[in-house]
């Protein structure tokens, strides 16, 4: 198996952003979803939209996000992603503001046999995943892997994976939450349904 190629630049700046994409020699086609994270209200470490806008623009891209499984800022997506900026530049579609989800079944899933995603990534043929490194308690350090699985999830579909597959009902999302390794599995697999439904785009 050939090993995964690694671009690395000194200078971050938003034109090496796109020089790296471009490095990669692929053409995302159809309407691209360009994933990221809104950030938690009051905190500035996340991606912004100033330094990200060449990128977007490079793939004519939409920016998709999906509302949190617990109180707070995000649980009502749209309004932080205005409040961050990302409405000022960009087209926001935030997937699971109405249903239904869509449901991937997860075979040979150790954790999970299915996962729930926002309904509006059936209208994109390709997707973008922009990440940048964040703790969590209980994923270690968030990227890629975790924007395609929570990030993509519905309410339902991050309960079920933190719960791995114990309850999709929000009121249970903190006393059924599974144990590490389970949870750890349950992103994973979560992200492979959205990896797979998108093949090579």
């Amino acid at each position: 198996m050939e090993k995964a190629k690694v671009y690395f630049t000194r200078e971050i700046s938003p034109e090496n952003v796109v020089r790296m994409y471009e490095m990669l020699g692929v053409k995302l086609p159809g309407k691209v979803a360009v994933k990221v994270h809104s950030g938690e209200e009051g905190n500035q470490n996340y991606l912004h939209p100033e330094f990200m806008r060449p990128m977007v623009e490079e793939v004519d891209g939409t920016i998709v996000e999906c509302n949190t499984a617990y109180d707070g800022a995000r649980d009502t997506a749209e309004k932080l992603m205005a409040a961050h900026g990302w409405t000022d530049y960009f087209d926001v579609d935030i997937m699971d503001a109405d249903g239904p989800d869509l449901v991937f079944p997860i075979e040979n899933g150790r954790v999970l046999s299915e996962t729930l995603v926002g309904g509006h990534l059936a209208n994109y043929s390709s997707m973008l995943v922009l990440s940048h490194f964040k703790g969590h308690p209980m994923g270690g350090y968030g990227g890629a892997l975790k924007q395609l699985s929570i990030g993509c999830a519905s309410n339902e579909g991050k309960v079920n994976i933190h719960t791995g597959g114990a309850t999709r009902k929000q009121g249970e999302f903190w006393d059924k939450h599974a144990e590490q390794d389970d949870f750890l599995e349950a992103m994973a697999e979560a992200a492979e349904t959205v990896v797979n439904h998108f093949g090579s785009n």
